[in-house]
């Protein structure tokens, strides 16, 4: 017992000093991020640009690839040249292996989570079982001269010994034949893989992670190859393909890069509408049609016919199969003069909303991130409605069917319209602005879910953004800590994934446009990070600080707020005080006294008393009665009046003028509830109706930062202050924003025991299918 109490001792000792070496250390939320950081150096500079010696490697890919569309197996080769740009001498190499991640013995199942509730459905029971074998089936790997290779396979990664050091400017070219079995993304998931329409009978493929790619080589990380478990996506390197793909010959295909051998795979008229999309910028062109493409689901030709496309400096390849596609396409200018082809395939079920949206949705995606960042570098890009949601080098797979009688939600055609931003908006970041998903998803994910808001808000006024203002992050920020991670959490450890990577970092880049840096100063340093880091490896680090080089506005406090912790915005006005200044007039200062004091007889007792007691005693015996029962100290005499202008004659010109502006001074004190420190926004309502906003830096917070005082002149009478009137700081409790305190309602409902009348009402019909109803019964 004795030896328990002494590690008992010992244990809280131990936590006492680390408190207090906590206390004795800078904890000021303004502390500079230069532990955080890593150290600049010639690859990447303090500034947040590429260094003076910055290098990265390359990867040359010629595929060939054939989809069984009977067997639902795709086949391939690949001759991959790998040069070795690094400094360093490399005994081998690391290649993924993605689709591993669907093999029969993958990490990813054995890795999940599972529990078992009193009520569960056969389709919850089937997740815990998997069989399909869905892995690479990888059958040699030789050098260019056929001679095989040494290789370890390491679940999504499989490593390639070389059969001598690979020295830093040379090359190596190795060959590798795989297949696998194509999933069925309906039952087992992801977003490679094909969907089958068995009203028709065929089949729609996306076949994306589909070939053995290079792992990323770099200073930061070395070889990036931690495996892949299906959320932290991919490092990839950028490099020229030259791809062939092999598919029934009534198919359509579309993918990155450029149709090299159109006239073998297309009909004259589809070549001829074609050319005229490309000089049509503002209606797409339809070039292959509904009707068409239902001819094709009905025939099922049994030939095959290959595909050629070529495309240069691109980190990626992906490409879509089926003859359920319908097509078209417009051009849209770019600054520089070049005409980039805005492009969509789709099914029939998907119309009649694709047709009308989704080629238009790219144009105007390319339009506006080009506008926040470069001109969109490449030739084509491509939306596919696959009922997926998935981004690639000039290529895209996205959702958003309507009902089979042709209506639609209002969820689904914004929800639509919104998916083709993002994931065309994906072409730069991170396909161009190549981040390390991996490793960072926000990297890529917040960023652009940050300027598709942007872009979103060109297309309709008001565009109902589901990420990017301020108060659609609150109920996430002010939610459960220990659910909750930073931003700088590597993406396979994020809780709440969509909140965590793409919300929160798209909040913080608009209030940060919005609140903190301006308009001006973040539009310059946003383009200019987009721009230093285009065809390049960026980290965090190089966004941080290439944000502040360029604006000159110290955001260290920032980064650390809302990247590196899991604080949340909630600043209270604590307390008021009205001050006014003394004149020593009697004539001005007494009146208000007076005020005051006739204030103070409005008591309940004095009001009681004038009723009850009839006569006080000195009211009955006036002897009782002198100099001070009827003296009233606020009389102004004139020897007060004296005394005031001898006082005033003695004031300098400048103490005249303040005694005479009648200024009122209002002390507010602000408390950080919440923990991040913000800009305090404060709208101030006057008495005579108007209104007026201060706006001041966080770094009013710079010394204390849970509670500080300001005092405000007015030459009114204040009404109402109230904190964060705009909603753009995050604030998660609004009810302490407000002087005197204002009180909220909380909304409950009024509805029936037994039937919810709302429901009743819609029958489960969307909008659109309630208003034909009723103008179909307003015709009768």
């Amino acid at each position: 017992m004795k030896s328990i109490k002494v590690y008992f001792f010992f244990v809280c000792l131990a936590f006492s000093l680390v408190g207090q070496a906590q206390k004795n250390t800078n904890q000021n939320k303004f502390k500079q991020l230069g532990q955080e950081l890593p150290t600049p150096n010639v690859y990447r500079t303090a500034s947040g640009a590429p260094g003076h010696e910055y290098w990265q490697q390359k990867a040359d890919y010629v595929i060939e690839a054939e989809i069984d569309d009977d067997k639902q197996i795709l086949r391939g080769t690949e001759t991959i040249k790998y040069y070795n740009n690094s400094p360093d001498v490399l005994t081998y190499l690391w290649v993924q292996l993605d689709e591993n991640v669907r093999a029969k013995d993958a990490d990813t199942y054995k890795i999940n989570t599972s529990s078992i509730s009193d009520k569960m459905s056969v389709q919850q029971l089937g997740k815990l079982f998997y069989d399909f074998d869905g892995g690479f089936k990888v059958e040699e790997v030789k050098d260019i001269n056929g001679k095989m290779l040494k290789t370890t396979i390491n679940n999504t990664m499989m490593r390639v010994d070389l059969p001598s050091p690979l020295k830093s400017g040379e090359a190596f070219s190795f060959k590798i034949k795989w297949w696998y079995n194509i999933g069925d993304r309906m039952k087992v998931g992801g977003r490679p893989g094909y969907e089958f329409f068995p009203e028709d009978g065929n089949y729609l493929y996306t076949s994306a992670q589909f070939y053995p790619r290079m792992a990323v080589y770099n200073e930061v990380e070395g070889w990036q190859n931690k495996q892949f478990y299906g959320r932290g996506e991919f490092a990839l390197v950028f490099g020229d393909f030259d791809v062939k793909i092999t598919v029934p010959e009534d198919h359509l295909v579309a993918s990155t890069g450029v149709l090299q051998n159109q006239d073998d795979v297309l009909t004259k008229k589809q070549i001829e509408l074609y050319e005229k999309a490309k000089k049509t910028y503002d209606q797409p062109i339809i070039i292959a049609s509904q009707s068409e493409a239902e001819r094709r689901e009905k025939t099922k030709k049994k030939g095959k016919k290959t595909w050629h496309f070529k495309a240069e400096n691109v980190r990626d390849f992906a490409f879509t199969s089926s003859r359920k596609f319908i097509w078209d396409a417009m051009g849209v200018k770019m600054s520089d003069g070049r005409t980039v082809m805005a492009m969509s395939m789709y099914p029939k079920e998907a119309n009649p909303l694709y047709e009308l949206y989704s080629t238009k949705a790219v144009a105007h995606a390319l339009k506006w991130y080009s506008h926040y960042t470069f001109d969109y570098p490449y030739p084509v890009a491509w939306s596919i409605e696959a009922r997926n949601g998935m981004e690639y080098p000039m290529i895209c797979f996205n959702y958003g069917r309507p009902e089979k009688d042709g209506t639609y939600s209002e969820r689904i055609k914004y929800g639509m319209i919104s998916v083709i931003i993002h994931e065309v908006g994906h072409n730069y970041f991170p396909m161009i602005v190549n981040s390390d998903e991996r490793q960072w998803t926000w990297m890529d994910e917040g960023l652009n879910s940050f300027v598709q808001h942007l872009a979103e808000q060109e297309w309709e006024r008001n565009y109902k953004s589901r990420r990017g203002p301020a108060y659609k992050i609150v109920d996430y920020m002010k939610g459960d800590k220990s659910n909750i991670m930073p931003i700088m959490t590597n993406s396979e450890s994020i809780f709440q994934f969509g909140n965590n990577a793409y919300g929160k970092p798209a909040t913080a880049l608009n209030i940060l446009r919005e609140t903190i840096m301006g308009r001006e100063l973040f539009d310059y340093a946003f383009k200019e990070y987009s721009n230093r880091w285009k065809f390049k490896h960026p980290s965090p680090a190089d966004f941080f600080r290439t944000m502040e080089d360029a604006s000159a506005v110290d955001l260290d406090w920032f980064w650390r707020g809302w990247f590196y912790t899991t604080d949340h915005v909630d600043i209270a006005i604590d307390n008021v005080k009205w001050f006014k200044l003394d004149s020593k007039n009697p004539e001005i200062e007494n009146i208000a006294k007076r005020k005051e004091r006739d204030e103070v007889l409005n008591y309940i007792e004095y009001q009681r008393n004038k009723k009850e007691i009839k006569q006080t005693y000195d009211e009955q015996d006036r002897s009782l009665r002198d100099f001070y029962t009827d003296y009233d100290p606020l009389a102004v005499s004139i020897l007060d009046k004296d005394d005031y202008q001898k006082y005033y004659s003695r004031l300098s010109n400048a103490e005249k003028k303040m005694l005479s502006a009648g200024y009122n001074f209002y002390e507010i004190t602000f408390e950080n509830v919440g923990g991040l420190v913000m800009p305090l926004i404060i709208e101030f309502e006057y008495t005579d109706g108007t209104t007026e906003v201060k706006r001041i830096p966080a770094e009013i917070w710079r010394k204390r930062h849970d509670k500080i005082k300001k005092v405000f002149p007015t030459k009114k009478e204040v009404r109402e202050i109230r904190l964060d009137p705009f909603l753009e700081t995050a604030d998660t409790d609004t009810s302490n924003n407000f002087y005197p305190e204002r009180q909220q309602p909380t909304r409950f409902e009024l509805f029936k025991q037994r039937q919810r009348v709302r429901g009743q009402q819609s029958g489960g019909e969307n909008p659109m299918q309630r208003a034909n109803r009723a103008k179909s019964k307003g015709k009768k």
